[in-house]
């Protein structure tokens, strides 16, 4: 790793726990420069080892928000090792996906802090950022560990990264009509899906893209996944819960002949000849939350569960 330095300024330090901890984000734009501002300083009162996103060093460098700090960069995701104490995501849901690729199966917990709007993953607001810190500091914090999905295929898909937080989902290409998508489960027939494209996803993506198709919301803890069609041409087709354990597999047709896998934000065009199967990953990514954020609170504050508007 690129070590850097920048001279300290004269500070107080309240006490001397050590912590390593690795910060990633997209970008700080001039509205948060503040609140990334708090955090860097209060990890710095409590004398945290930082590891920083090359990327975001370099345009935190350009605005001063480094001045004072002794911290590393890094560029990828051999670069962080299991001694690291947790990974801060800033920013919003997708964000925090970015950080799935980074972390992949070292025990590193995840801290998503909420730059973006909605934040179903990043549930911690930026008032709460200091009270975050603390809870790092002494350890009060709980670890949700939630279940990846991987994708098996029959050619070169993804590269070393063949997993998601999310979903994976199977979609037709930009100009064609809909496609045939034949899904099997453990190899046995389940249906020939009519429709623009099929979701499978984790109980983590159910509030994402499979909710905004119609899809169930499943509790993280559920050990299940969902199938979700998009558009479907048949009307009584609709979203199906099965356990994790199973494996679900695809045959494509498109008149096209391609069509498009994608896991995340991350997505390949394929051929229809090309054969896809998800199951779940072997690790899984544990979420740190502040002991009063739980999943249902989280429903409640973003889908306005309980509040009637009308009053």
């Amino acid at each position: 790793m690129d070590f850097l330095f920048i001279p300290q300024l004269t500070f107080k330090y309240l006490d001397s726990t050590h912590m390593k901890v690795a910060i990633y984000s997209r970008g700080i734009d001039a509205a948060q420069e503040q609140h990334c501002s708090q955090l860097l300083q209060a990890l710095r009162v409590h004398k945290a080892e930082l590891l920083i996103w090359e990327p975001l060093a370099k345009a935190l460098q350009h605005s001063n928000l480094l001045y004072g700090l002794q911290f590393e960069v890094f560029s990828n995701h051999n670069a962080l090792d299991d001694n690291t104490d947790c990974m801060i995501s800033m920013g919003g849901d997708g964000t925090m996906l970015d950080t799935a690729t980074l972390i992949r199966d070292k025990p590193i917990p995840l801290l998503g802090i909420n730059f973006g709007r909605l934040g179903f993953l990043a549930t911690i607001g930026k008032e709460e950022m200091h009270h975050a810190v603390e809870s790092l500091v002494s350890r009060t914090y709980l670890i949700d560990q939630r279940t990846l999905i991987h994708v098996d295929s029959n050619e070169p898909i993804f590269g070393d990264a063949p997993f998601a937080m999310n979903e994976l989902v199977v979609h037709k290409s930009e100009n064609s009509s809909m496609i045939k998508i034949h899904c099997y489960i453990n190899g046995e027939f389940l249906n020939t899906y009519w429709c623009d494209g099929l979701i499978v996803s984790t109980p983590t993506g159910s509030t994402g893209y499979n909710l905004s198709c119609g899809g169930p919301i499943i509790f993280p803890d559920s050990g299940s996944f969902a199938i979700t069609p998009i558009a479907p041409h048949h009307l009584n087709v609709r979203p199906i819960v099965v356990p994790d354990t199973d494996i679900i597999s695809f045959e494509v047709e498109s008149r096209s002949e391609k069509f498009i896998c994608s896991m995340d934000a991350r997505r390949e065009v394929l051929d229809t000849k090309t054969q896809v199967a998800v199951r779940k990953e072997s690790f899984t990514i544990g979420f740190m939350r502040l002991n009063e954020n739980t999943f249902l609170e989280t429903l409640r504050s973003k889908l306005t569960w309980g509040v009637d508007k009308r009053n």
